[in-house]
């Protein structure tokens, strides 16, 4: 039946052919403001003219014909001030059609993502993700343990060296000179031996000196300790 009677228009085209029907309405209507004033600025300098040579009653019709002339310049405005009120109303329709349209494009879309999303299967996620977290956690920590530990094993070397040169400091002895003076293939035991006999014999050399009897005090009281 659309053959016969024709497509029915939707209300997106008939607002249209409204609109650009009062747009050219409109025209129109300039059209013939325009026109008329152009007419009455020439019954204005007709009607100069009867006055002045005294045409009294030629002036009188000019003059009615231009009051006449301004009334339908009047409608003409208020006419046209109409359409466009018109227009303007019809302009929102258009603007509350279309966003009506795209608020329901977007009902849509998130009727769509709503069905989409599955709450269990996030929250399995989110307890993986906590779970994977904390064992992720777990391997950092025995990690800085381990690290820890490698460290803890470099200051216990560093703390004995420092004990030993304490000691030496206290006998007077320095641990890079006595080490350099060891002949190579020397064992610890010989070197500790020596290292012990030199300030032994310093101290039966020197016994009255104060320092030495000192030193030899130490040497007493580190015997003892051991």
């Amino acid at each position: 039946m659309e053959w016969l009677f024709g497509r029915r228009k939707t209300p997106e085209e008939m607002l249209k052919e409204n609109q650009r029907a009062l747009n050219r309405a409109i025209r129109e209507l300039e059209r013939e403001k325009n026109k008329l004033e152009r007419q009455e600025g020439t019954i204005i300098a007709d009607l100069k003219k009867a006055a002045k040579a005294n045409q009294i009653d030629s002036a009188k019709i000019m003059a009615k014909d231009l009051v006449r002339t301004r009334n339908h310049v009047k409608k003409m405005i208020k006419m046209k001030t109409q359409i466009q009120a018109v227009s303007l109303k019809i302009q929102m329709l258009k603007s509350t059609q279309t966003m009506a349209k795209a608020m329901k494009g977007v009902t849509k879309a998130m009727q769509r993502m709503n069905a989409a999303m599955n709450i269990p299967a996030l929250q399995q996620i989110m307890m993986e993700f906590e779970k994977q977290s904390e064992i992720m956690d777990m391997k950092q920590e025995v990690m800085d343990d381990t690290i820890d530990d490698a460290l803890a094993d470099s200051d216990e070397e560093a703390e004995t060296d420092a004990v030993v040169s304490q000691v030496l400091d206290e006998l007077g002895l320095s641990l890079n000179g006595e080490m350099s003076a060891v002949p190579q293939g020397t064992k610890p035991q010989a070197v500790a031996s020596a290292t012990a006999h030199k300030p032994q014999a310093a101290a039966v050399g020197a016994a009255t000196d104060p320092a030495d009897m000192d030193l030899q005090a130490r040497l007493d009281n580190l015997r003892r300790t051991d």
